[in-house]
């Protein structure tokens, strides 16, 4: 490991400022992900700003009745809040799908959005990838994919984040809250990662420098009758082969409103939009849940090893989907 600098920051101003001063400074929160590709050479900071001490560790009210998710709060305080467990069941199931008991009591909200693929040529610094050296080339698109992107992928590159909780997340309508040397921002987490494209080195619209504060959980009635449901291929600690967060309210066998974002399939959690519009207003039945999803999974360009995918998540959305209807019904 290349030998580096560590600095602990007392306030948000002095760890953006920290991280400014050092371009090749990294924010270190559980460390979880960090240390390890540190470890094996993906990641080369220079100097750790250590913001564990940032007064970022809180869960509490947002003012129209949401929630404020300090970005330092760890996945294991996350998923054991009263509060979230009742308002949003499917993010508490989420977090408890991901990583082990011991990773979650580390591991922080903030760093859960920033980890990086588990994409076998990314990882390994003796293979070529765009993601880790622009330009070297894509090696998963030949080679072994079976776990890779099926949908908004490239001919750059075809990795999938690995995150469950920013599944439930973006299905709930999660904005994340950064810092600057300018000010604070806000980003929709639909808008945080960016299009694959021909830079997937670029992963966040994140600035340069900036700091996750926090997430914002807008209220959502209809996330508190809401499932996750994670596929992988076993039932320890592992990563997803496909995911989904699912929210529904059924009105008189209609659906009156739906939340759907997949896990697993995608460079980013992906907003089931088109899913969501075929539900809305529609018998709440299984013929319903198929064509929502065949027509989300339409866009689908699965490579040779992973179109099994596309029918792992058809069945996903329609089995969650009649879980949750019937669930109302008793």
């Amino acid at each position: 490991m290349r030998e580096f600098g560590y600095q602990r920051a007392s306030d948000v101003a002095g760890a953006v400022a920290l991280l400014g001063a050092d371009p090749d400074a990294r924010f270190l929160g559980g460390g979880t992900n960090l240390v390890d590709l540190m470890k094996t050479g993906v990641e080369r900071p220079a100097r750790l700003v250590d913001i564990r001490a940032l007064p970022l560790d809180r869960i509490e009210p947002a003012k129209d009745g949401g929630l404020l998710i300090g970005a330092t709060v760890t996945n294991s305080d996350l998923a054991a809040h009263p509060e979230v467990r009742r308002r949003y069941p499917a993010l508490t199931q989420a977090v408890l799908a991901g990583a082990s008991g011991q990773l979650r009591n580390m591991a922080t909200v903030g760093g859960n959005l920033l980890q990086r693929t588990r994409c076998g040529y990314f990882t390994d610094v003796t293979k070529s990838c765009n993601k880790r050296v622009p330009g070297s080339g894509c090696p998963a698109i030949q080679g072994e994919h079976h776990n890779h992107a099926i949908l908004g992928a490239s001919d750059h590159c075809v990795a999938v984040h690995p995150s469950d909780m920013g599944v439930a997340l973006t299905a709930f309508d999660a904005v994340v809250a950064y810092e600057t040397a300018d000010g604070p921002g806000e980003l929709p987490l639909t808008e945080f990662y960016l299009p694959v494209g021909d830079t997937p080195h670029r992963e966040t619209a994140l600035p340069p420098g900036a700091l996750i504060t926090g997430v914002t959980l807008p209220p959502a009635p209809v996330a508190a009758r809401s499932r996750y449901r994670k596929v992988r291929e076993r039932a320890s600690y592992a990563f997803a082969i496909g995911s989904i967060a699912a929210a529904l309210d059924v009105r008189d066998g209609v659906v009156h409103d739906v939340r759907l974002a997949f896990g697993a399939v995608a460079s980013r959690p992906w907003r089931a939009r088109a899913a969501e519009r075929v539900l809305t207003g529609a018998p709440a039945d299984g013929e319903t849940f198929a064509a929502a999803a065949d027509t989300e999974l339409a866009a689908a360009e699965p490579l040779p090893h992973n179109q099994y995918k596309v029918t792992l998540m058809r069945n996903l959305v329609v089995a969650v989907l009649t879980e949750l209807v019937e669930e109302a019904a008793r």
